[in-house]
């Protein structure tokens, strides 16, 4: 019996995330139209994605909204039956709605100015180390010290690990970010992280279970509305707060192996970016038609459907990898 009820309140948790995104994202659609806060599009991009100017963006709000109440249903649900500690899982959510604060601002001076810039550069990082570290001192407060424990490729030195998840949170949630440009690619993206996550977290770690499954069932939810072609973008306010939360998660269980894994396609996006930029200041030439690599793709002749399925597939297979590796290496 106590299985049977720990079942259902696992299960609840993503079927709640869903449900909301689901019923909320008509009436989203319709209010981001009122206020104007549709997608500003790079004239130097694809041309095809000109068409994709004015769509409604920051649909994020939802995702995170819908994630963030669904957790913390399950979180009380589990926590009042099994006696599982809550400081942890609020300490996540915390980081994770702080990072879509910071995309939310992004996102509303975009629409403010009426083009595709919004924070300085400088400022959203800055803001994003800040709200990192924050997380990091607060998850060594609620408990960190269950992570790690006979992990050999986990951090060991508390220095080097608190400046390691730092670095890696604000990484990844830059990565989700340079991701999200085709549609549903980002959003794909992290379903399939999210599930990775809650597979590796099904035991051992609780509070990371409930927000993986809680992601999971809010971004496969946004999917009906971003998938091709999308009517609804999640903008800087989902992914920066979906970036950082994967991190998050990871930095719970302490395993960089982990996030690299699940977060495999996010970085390759990340690195093609530095690439071409190192590249092109070194000797002038830039070594893909566009980046993020996706563009190149896109201009190589592929269709959006086919990079965002291929990408998917990459994804999907890094993932199962990891979740038949990591407890092996972990």
């Amino acid at each position: 019996m106590p299985e049977a009820r720990a079942i259902a309140a696992i299960a609840i948790i993503p079927a709640i995330s869903l449900t909301l995104v689901v019923l909320l994202g008509r009436p989203m659609i319709g209010f981001l139209r009122r206020i104007g806060a549709g997608q500003r599009v790079r004239n130097d991009g694809p041309q095809r994605h000109l068409q994709k100017e004015g769509t409604p963006t920051m649909g994020g709000i939802l995702i995170v909204g819908a994630a963030l109440v669904a957790a913390l249903i399950g979180g009380w649900l589990l926590g009042q039956r099994f006696a599982i500690p809550m400081g942890r899982l609020l300490v996540l959510l915390g980081a994770t709605a702080a990072f879509a604060a910071i995309g939310l601002a992004d996102d509303l001076l975009k629409v403010r100015r009426g083009r595709s810039l919004g924070l300085k550069a400088r400022h959203k990082l800055m803001l994003q180390f800040v709200v990192a570290a924050g997380f990091v001192v607060a998850l060594a407060s609620a408990g960190w010290e269950r992570a790690g424990i006979d992990k050999p490729f986990a951090l060991s030195q508390h220095g080097l690990r608190a400046a390691f998840w730092v670095f890696a949170v604000v990484l990844t949630s830059n990565a989700v970010n340079l991701a999200d440009g085709l549609d549903g690619l980002a959003a794909g993206l992290c379903v399939i992280a999210a599930l990775g996550f809650a597979a590796l977290a099904l035991v051992f770690e609780p509070d990371v279970l409930m927000l993986a499954l809680a992601l999971a069932g809010a971004c496969l939810g946004f999917l009906w509305f971003n998938r091709h072609p999308a009517r609804l973008f999640m903008g800087d306010v989902g992914s920066l707060a979906l970036g950082a939360a994967m991190a998050g998660m990871a930095a719970i269980m302490n395993n960089p192996v982990v996030l690299v894994g699940l977060c495999l396609v996010p970085y390759i996006e990340a690195g093609s970016v530095i690439i071409q930029v190192a590249s092109f200041k070194a000797t002038g030439k830039r070594v893909f038609k566009m980046s993020p690599i996706h563009h190149h793709f896109e201009l190589s002749g592929w269709s959006e459907r086919r990079v965002v399925w291929t990408f998917w597939a990459a994804a999907l297979a890094a993932a199962v990898a990891t979740a038949l590796f990591a407890p092996t290496i972990s």
